[in-house]
């Protein structure tokens, strides 16, 4: 969703412990602009769908799923993805909001470069694809013809499985102009080419660094009790910042 009001926020129920280490600090920032404390002349928080880009290695299982079958793909051999346990949804139909890391960054250079805007904003394309089309494209931009099995969903993991998820990016289309993105077939195309020097040789990652997501907190959180303690022991007390208060940007 794309409403940050209070209201809107205490409806939203995050599927994991990192979800609500976000959720929660929005709430608590959310709060502190209604009651009109002080805040820093220029804050926001970014809400990252689904990114992929050159140098993901690091990532680790965490790697996009361009990053992570890519040598499957490049290789000829066949591309795994999960078939669908849901009525109405075929196999490899589940949809993500896949953006591209240049897209993300170029928000947030925006934003440096717009001290008036504050905000809570989905970062995202707007427009949700399917896992298909996603390796797909991978397949394409290797200029081989795609190779892709549907096996089971782990029955573990059925039960929360997330069939669709999309950005509401009005808010920062508002704020900001922004222009569309290329979309995935353009997008995953410019990733394997910063990714590798050629599709027929051996993967050569960029050596430019690009931004990281910024920890909510500095350590490994053990439990979700924890988390909360923490926060309300960060949070506690008002927030004293240098500035004149609310950005006018956001006021009404």
């Amino acid at each position: 969703d794309d409403d940050w009001s209070p209201k809107a926020l205490q409806t939203l129920r995050p599927m994991n412990l990192y979800g609500w280490s976000k959720h929660l600090f929005d709430q608590a920032l959310v709060e502190r602009v209604t009651r009109k404390e002080k805040l820093p002349p220029q804050w926001a928080g970014l809400k990252f769908f689904n990114v992929f880009g050159p140098n993901e290695y690091h990532k680790g299982e965490m790697m996009s799923l361009v990053a992570k079958r890519f040598d499957d793909a490049k290789a000829g051999r066949t591309v795994r993805l999960f078939k669908s346990h849901r009525d109405g949804i075929a196999d490899g139909d589940q949809r993500r909001d896949f953006i591209y890391v240049d897209d993300v960054v170029a928000v947030v250079r925006w934003l440096m470069e717009a001290p008036q805007v504050s905000g809570l904003f989905n970062v995202g394309t707007g427009k949700a694809r399917s896992f298909r089309d996603l390796v797909t494209a991978v397949f394409r931009a290797l200029k081989l013809e795609p190779k892709i099995e549907y096996v089971d969903m782990p029955e573990n993991i059925r039960g929360q499985y997330q069939y669709f998820t999309q950005a509401e990016v009005d808010r920062l289309r508002r704020a900001g102009d922004l222009q569309q993105q290329g979309g995935v077939e353009k997008d995953t195309a410019d990733s394997l080419t910063g990714m590798f020097s050629n599709f027929n040789g051996i993967i050569d990652k960029i050596s430019e660094s690009i931004p990281q997501q910024v920890s909510m907190l500095g350590r490994t959180v053990k439990d979700a009790k924890t988390l909360v303690d923490d926060l309300k022991q960060i949070l506690g007390g008002p927030l004293v910042f240098p500035g004149t208060g609310v950005p006018s940007a956001i006021k009404g």
